[in-house]
């Protein structure tokens, strides 16, 4: 055989034979990996949401081998121990200072009663296999850019991971699609999900989101599995349990990366029940004993460590309600639990929430225009059996999502970062799946006679979709910093001045807890009674940190109201602070003269802390050059 021949041979395999598919296959995979660099390159974003930095410095705490534990302490968290202890809820009126420092646990090891466990555990292992540095790079290039900070490196590895995992959805939605519909069908749906700007941003979050994605996709091809095995002439019934059983425990999963995933057992309980064939009562029970399996020990550990079933996290319902606006139930040491029962805070809070959802957020289901194709499909028939029940599978996840982010999602969650409240964005690969099911039925049925044009109008339609996440990608590039307020290097000089056992506080104590990995509670209700008792009756407060979301209050409403808030706090120290900056430098000193008005514990302060006002109970610093490191 001449070279002639060989050539040939070679190009027919790669046309007709299975290479052709491989070959296919790695070509989608190199590009997928050249937007990844693009994107990680000109677009990463260094964290900006507090349940990001919550995990993460929680998952720090188990790669150390400290177990679930955290620097980020509640004072409502506090009060949850206390009254688990049997302890008086009011700290004031317990003599035995000791015992209630020992119940708050601010020793270093105090419980988090906020996150969910499955995400941290992910995030300690990939620490535990990277060994990740945790000091801010302001030397290296990527990581800063000339001696200004840029990117934190810890971030940017749970970025990748998220990637990873991002790649597994696109791969499980591609199987569902093949499965229900069309191979054609499955690779375009691919590519949107390739192309997809929200998910992208979703994977540099940092935010658990994609990994419940990734179960929640597990789960439908449980479900799809499921009923494909009763339309068979003689299904398996061990399979139809198994595959029941796969499905509880993937909600389980979910309901342990965030809790108000678990209500999505409801559907899935009804779909084994509506489509199930044989046994269904056996099969459903079955899915909701493994579900219930799975969550049970965690809601052990939080009612032993703090008498409820999911700490902290199970009272965001009450936050940014009319009883406890803003974050004013998480920074309570004695909070008025009664108003928690009150049935019209809640019920305001939801019509609320639930006219924004339905004018901003149903419309962009799946994060672009496709979603406007999904709603309109609804109309429509689909072509397989297996389709249709799978979309009655999607209406009722979409009615629950809606439910549940109407009811959590809070106007201070989105100010400190959209967090993963909104879980409409879960039923992205699924709005694509059936929005792009309704576009190829409507191509259909233009009857038209080219298949240049219609392969034109496909791409034409794949490009619009795509557009979103194409002009994202262009220049002018945002800076990936998120000050502010979160100016890393800024927490890390100043938590190196205290003690590893002293303790913070901070209106942004996720991300001292994060980057300066020390512990930091959250600012007390006010200045003045709650921080005093929070000071003699839990543990001295060393330092407080104040940023921009303290000191850019509103003049009259909050700065000169003499009702001990924060704002007015800062605004009268920065009026002294200000008559003694000329004295300051004249002397040559690095910080301000100590203060002694409203005997406040905390009176000495730094002058160049850039990014809020930082203050402690000493002199900590030098006042000559410091050298760099933490």
């Amino acid at each position: 055989m001449n070279n002639s021949e060989r050539l040939q041979t070679l190009i027919h395999k790669l046309e007709v034979d299975r290479s052709a598919r491989w070959l296919n296959y790695v070509a989608l995979m190199l590009m997928v990996l050249a937007l990844a660099v693009w994107y990680d390159t000109h677009c990463f974003h260094n964290f900006n949401t507090a349940e990001a930095m919550d995990a993460a410095q929680v998952a720090r705490h188990l790669a150390e081998g400290k177990g679930f534990t955290t620097d980020y302490v509640r004072p409502f968290g506090i009060f949850l121990l206390q009254q688990h202890a049997g302890g008086p809820t009011d700290l004031t009126a317990n003599t035995n200072v000791a015992n209630v420092a020992k119940v708050a646990r601010l020793d270093g090891n105090h419980p988090d009663l906020a996150n969910a466990p499955l995400y941290p555990l992910l995030l300690a292992g990939l620490f535990a296999i990277t060994s990740p540095d945790w000091a801010v790079d302001k030397h290296s290039t990527f990581w800063s850019d000339g001696s200004r900070f840029v990117r934190y490196k810890p971030e940017f590895l749970i970025a990748l991971l998220n990637q990873l995992l991002l790649l597994a959805a696109i791969y499980l939605t591609f199987i569902i699609t093949r499965t229900i519909l069309s191979l054609p069908t499955a690779w375009l749906v691919c590519l949107l999900m390739i192309a997809s700007d929200s998910l992208w941003k979703i994977s540099v979050s940092g935010l658990p989101t994609l990994l419940l994605l990734t179960l929640f996709l597990g789960l439908i091809w449980c479900l799809v599995a499921f009923h494909n095995q009763c339309q068979q002439e003689n299904p398996a019934p061990r399979r139809l349990f198994w595959l029941a059983a796969g499905a509880g425990l993937l909600v389980g999963l979910g309901l342990l990366t965030r809790y108000a995933f678990g209500w999505v057992i409801i559907p899935t309980a009804v779909f084994l029940v509506l489509f199930g064939r044989g046994r269904r009562t056996m099969q459903t029970v079955t899915a909701v004993l493994a579900f219930t399996l799975v969550a049970t020990p965690w809601i052990i550990r939080n009612w032993l460590v703090s008498g409820t079933c999911f700490g902290t996290a199970g009272y965001d319902l009450a936050q940014d309600t009319l009883a406890f606006p803003g974050l004013r139930l998480q920074q309570s040491l004695t909070p008025d639990m009664t108003s928690v029962f009150w049935l019209k805070p809640y019920l305001l809070k939801f019509i609320v929430n639930f006219r924004a959802l339905l004018d901003v957020e149903v419309p962009r289901l799946g994060g672009s225009w496709i979603g406007i194709l999904f709603l309109a499909g609804l109309l429509l028939n689909v072509r397989t059996l297996a389709a249709r029940r799978l979309r009655y599978f999607t209406l009722m996840c979409l009615g629950i999502f809606l439910m549940v982010t109407a009811m959590l999602q809070s106007q201070v969650s989105l100010r400190l970062g959209a967090g993963s409240e909104n879980q409409l964005v879960l039923l992205t690969p699924l709005v694509m799946i059936f929005g792009v099911e309704f576009f190829v039925d409507m191509l259909n049925l233009m009857n038209i006679p080219s298949l240049q044009i219609r392969s034109l109008i496909i791409a034409l339609t794949a490009t619009l979709a795509c557009l979103p996440l194409g002009i994202t990608l262009l220049p002018p590039q945002a800076s990936p910093s998120a000050f502010p307020p979160y100016y890393p290097p800024d927490i890390q000089r100043f938590s190196k001045w205290i003690l590893p056992d002293e303790l913070l506080m901070s209106d942004i104590p996720w991300a001292v807890a994060w980057y300066g990995h020390r512990p930091c509670t959250l600012t007390t209700l006010n200045s003045r009674q709650d921080f005093i008792t929070f000071n003699d009756y839990l543990k001295h407060v060393s330092g407080l940190y104040l940023t921009r979301d303290t000191m850019d209050a509103r003049l009259f409403s909050d700065c000169l109201q003499k009702d001990g808030n924060w704002s007015s706090f800062v605004f009268d120290r920065m009026l002294v602070y200000k008559t003694q900056e000329q004295a300051s430098a004249t002397m040559g000193q690095a910080y301000f003269e100590p203060l002694k008005q409203d005997h406040f514990p905390l009176t000495y302060s730094p002058t160049d802390i850039v990014s809020g006002l930082f203050l402690t109970d000493r002199q900590r610093w030098k006042t000559a050059a410091e050298p760099e490191g933490f």
